[in-house]
């Protein structure tokens, strides 16, 4: 969850902010029912008032919505706003609404849970004919050179430290991207749109998409640099591309493992997946070299996936694979029965007394068992 110092920091961004607010003005009659997915502090919120909004729906599960009906009754919209500490996906409104405003995206518009929450909004809570804020978002790509992001990610797997070899870790800091702010200038590439997101439309939670990429100057590649263009209402919109103006969202670097030497026409054959597991997202990048003499030939070939990113036990893994029949942990067994007493009425109070009285080795007092079933009753509660 964001913190509020982060959402000052989003509300801060103007370019954005004020992108927001000409498409909800643009989109948003008087009489109008709103719903404002991952409200945060309920800022969108505010402008639909602004603009003749007769209800809007604040929906968001972290505790900022408190804030959010804070500042709808300062700025005269307490009447109107309705705030809503749940996921969108757990909302039934008692009105459809005619505009879904929303930004839930993290550096790329795949992320967590927002590209299912819009469709299960679009087709659950909005009326015939309403209208999604933003209406879609374009992705595109371009070969990147950075060495000095490069050697920063590398430099204390490869400098030996102490004279101890950590160059082991160097295969997962290969197949992890980040977020970065590059300029115009580190681009060795023509752009290449790879996928566009349209939000009315939309069914499915994969992205996936690429293509070839012409290099137009010599140069050393370290990767691929990918970013997002949004259209907001008609004619209103914003990109983080490199060389726009800055924006909270930066842009997310795809590192090779290696530079590469590139010149003036050879290509850079791509293919970007995300596919939506558990929570978050698993991208993969596939990335090939082909030169200018002998452009169907590959030189080289990269194939990444955030999945190698981390290291991971046989034992983890073949704890997530489909033919495990799991045993539930210690951990495990007092949840399930901390829930049951929770769904039999039992008071936060009354049970975590109960599992500090059997269970002396795991909460050393009655305020550390308070803790974890406090935590569970926000977790699962309602």
């Amino acid at each position: 969850m964001y913190s509020v110092a982060a959402f000052g920091e989003m509300i801060a961004d103007r370019v954005r902010m004020e992108a927001y607010a000409e498409a909800i003005q643009r989109t948003v009659r008087p009489g109008s029912i709103v719903a404002d997915l991952g409200t945060g502090t309920g800022i969108m919120s505010l402008i639909a008032c602004k603009c003749g909004a007769r209800r809007v729906y604040a929906i968001d599960p972290s505790d900022a919505i408190q804030l959010a009906a804070e500042t709808a009754r300062e700025n005269g919209f307490g009447d109107r706003v309705v705030a809503m500490q749940k996921r969108s996906t757990e909302v039934t409104l008692p009105e459809r609404a005619d505009v879904i405003v929303s930004d839930m995206r993290g550096v790329l518009p795949p992320f967590q849970l927002h590209l299912p929450s819009i469709v299960d909004a679009r087709d659950r809570l909005l009326a015939p004919g309403g209208q999604l804020v933003p209406q879609a978002d374009t992705m595109w790509l371009a070969v990147l050179e950075a060495p000095d992001l490069f050697e920063k990610r590398v430099a204390p797997w490869k400098s030996a430290p102490l004279d101890l070899d950590l160059r082991s870790g160097l295969r997962y800091v290969a197949n992890a991207w980040r977020k970065v702010q590059v300029k115009p200038g580190q681009l060795l590439s023509a752009l290449l749109q790879w996928a566009t997101l349209d939000y009315r439309s939309l069914t499915s939670p994969r992205v996936e998409g690429g293509g070839r990429c012409r290099i137009t100057r010599d140069g050393t590649a370290h990767g691929l640099v990918v970013w997002f263009d949004a259209v907001l209402a008609e004619g209103v919109g914003f990109s983080n591309a490199p060389g726009a103006p800055e924006l909270i969202y930066g842009q997310a670097h795809f590192p090779w493992p290696e530079a590469v030497l590139l010149r003036e026409g050879d290509e850079v054959e791509c293919h970007l997946r995300a596919d939506l597991v558990g929570g978050d997202y698993v991208w993969s990048w596939e990335s090939k070299v082909h030169r200018r003499e002998k452009p169907d030939a590959v030189d080289v070939h990269f194939r990444q996936s955030t999945f190698l990113g981390a290291p991971l036990t046989p034992e983890s893994l073949a704890r997530r694979a489909s033919t495990h029949v799991p045993n539930l942990s210690r951990d495990g067994e007092i949840t399930l029965a901390a829930l049951k007493r929770m769904q039999a009425g039992v008071s936060l109070g009354s049970l975590a007394e109960e599992l500090s009285r059997l269970h002396p080795a795991r909460f050393r007092s009655a305020q550390e068992a308070l803790d974890f079933v406090s935590d569970l009753s926000v977790r699962y509660g309602r």
